[in-house]
């Protein structure tokens, strides 16, 4: 290989590609236009390989460095501000695309919510009026516990909380995710799972009532239960998203309309998931603690569930596109 000439006829890229990254350097890869961003990364494959035969044919240690470094910055910018992009694109979403998310779409939290708290209510009704009906929906042993020994249940995390935490954890997104997939059965099963943990909720609600436990109950249900319980909902609005394009396409083609909805119920599911992360440990370590005093809790579970209400009623200021 005659190295002078092959090097007069690859330098222009050279250059051309040390000019780029100088201006995406100063500035970032969104500084240039679609075009140049493939002209960049033509480059850089050109550049890789023209470093690769630059060893192999040894036309000298200064050229093969020069050509090492261009890649390298080459490889950043490409690979590395792609990731920063990414990450960007996560921030921007959690800071504002998610509260517009749940504004637009809380005609179907509202209702997976008001499922819910039938579901309590009704159970809440009947137990008061039936002792009975507290068996159908509370294992016999915590009923016991509660009704014939007066105490919680909760003593049996404290100890195992690393392991109690995991578990509640995946739990709490099993049901989630069940409610969000059962978009697909018209919403049939999203609507029962909504339903019938509102019954599980309001049967051991009445049991710890009517035995004289409900400060200590709903102190340790409190901390967590602040972004569970929200975030169930979440899952149940995003359930039923699916199952509005499944039953209601509307304008759409029946396929599109899945696809569209189905699309922010999973923007609504990147959201879910962070929520029960931070409740699945509240309720691992914090929430049954019985060295942290009771109203504490109260004041924690309140204090995030207005954290909540805070970040979800964001709205970006005009203008802004960060």
């Amino acid at each position: 290989m005659n190295i002078q000439r092959w090097i007069a006829r690859r330098e222009p890229n050279w250059k051309r590609l040390d000019a780029l990254l100088k201006q995406v350097e100063k500035r970032s890869l969104k500084s240039i236009p679609a075009a140049e961003i493939k002209e960049l990364a033509s480059l850089y494959r050109s550049v890789s390989a023209d470093l690769a035969r630059a060893r192999t044919n040894q036309v000298g240690a200064a050229l093969v460095q020069d050509l090492q470094t261009l890649a390298s910055r080459g490889y950043t910018q490409i690979y590395q501000g792609s990731r920063r992009q990414e990450w960007q694109a996560a921030l921007d979403f959690y800071r504002w695309g998610f509260p517009a998310l749940v504004q637009e779409t809380w005609a179907y939290i509202a209702l997976a919510t008001t499922c819910f708290l039938a579901g309590s209510l009704v159970a809440w009704w009947f137990a008061w009026q039936d002792p009975t009906f507290l068996s159908l929906l509370v294992p016999s042993e915590l009923i016991t516990k509660v009704r014939d020994k007066g105490e919680l249940w909760m003593g049996s995390i404290v100890g195992i909380e690393p392991l109690a935490s995991t578990r509640i954890m995946t739990n709490n997104l099993s049901v989630s995710f069940g409610a969000i997939a059962g978009g697909m059965t018209a919403g049939l099963y999203t609507l029962f799972l909504l339903v019938f943990n509102g019954l599980s909720i309001g049967a051991i609600a009445t049991l710890v009532g009517q035995n004289n436990l409900a400060y200590p109950f709903w102190a340790f249900v409190f901390p967590h239960g602040s972004l569970e319980l929200p975030a169930i909902f979440l899952a149940g609005g995003a359930g039923l998203l699916i199952a509005r394009g499944l039953l209601f396409p509307g304008k759409y083609r029946r396929a599109d309309a899945l696809r569209l909805y189905g699309l922010k119920a999973a923007q609504l599911t990147y959201g879910i998931v962070p929520m029960l992360i931070i409740a699945g440990t509240i309720e691992g370590f914090f929430s049954p603690s019985p060295v942290i005093p009771s109203p504490f809790k109260y004041l924690v579970g309140m204090g995030l569930f207005t954290l909540l209400l805070i970040y979800c009623s964001r709205r970006k200021p005009t203008g802004q596109t960060g």
